[in-house]
């Protein structure tokens, strides 16, 4: 069972887009460059799911930028597929925020996506801890990190 299929009390919410046909590439399915875009979105859905949000971002100057992600494709996505992207935090840190995102189309998974957002104040450009309020929240929705975070690329035969 995914992190996201568990269902941690006060679980975030999932994020639900529709595949354009602008995306779809050569080989009839989604471009890979478009997983980050779906992706990106749910890191915001996130965000405003903890008060870090764009109304936060204009009143504060501050903002959360991604320093670090990790896509694994699993499964193709065809075109106008509407995809469910499930949404957890693993890590809820003082400066530091890292997030686990799951897509899934017809309830099959096709991607994942491990990001490390790291809290900016803007005026400064500088990483700067996370107000008590926004950190807390996020720490409330921190689930253990699935099996499959934290990986880097492997070749498993020598590339044979």
């Amino acid at each position: 069972m995914t992190t996201a299929e568990t269902g941690a009390a006060g679980a975030l919410r999932p994020s639900h887009h529709r595949v354009i046909d602008e995306w779809i590439d050569y080989n009839g399915h989604l471009n890979e460059g478009y997983f980050g875009v779906l992706f990106g979105r749910a890191v915001d859905d996130v965000l405003e799911q903890i008060g870090a949000g764009a109304d936060y971002r204009r009143t504060s100057n501050c903002a959360v930028f991604s320093a670090e992600a990790h896509i694994r494709y699993l499964a193709e996505v065809p075109p106008r597929s509407q995809v469910e992207i499930r949404n957890c935090i693993i890590t809820a840190g003082a400066k530091l925020i890292v997030t686990w995102h799951e897509l899934y189309v017809d309830g099959k998974l096709c991607s994942t996506e491990e990001v490390l957002g790291l809290h900016v104040d803007r005026t400064v450009g500088r990483v700067a801890p996370f107000p008590d309020d926004i950190r807390t929240r996020a720490e409330g929705f921190r689930v253990d990190p699935p099996t499959d975070s934290g990986r880097s690329i492997q070749v498993r035969d020598g590339g044979a």
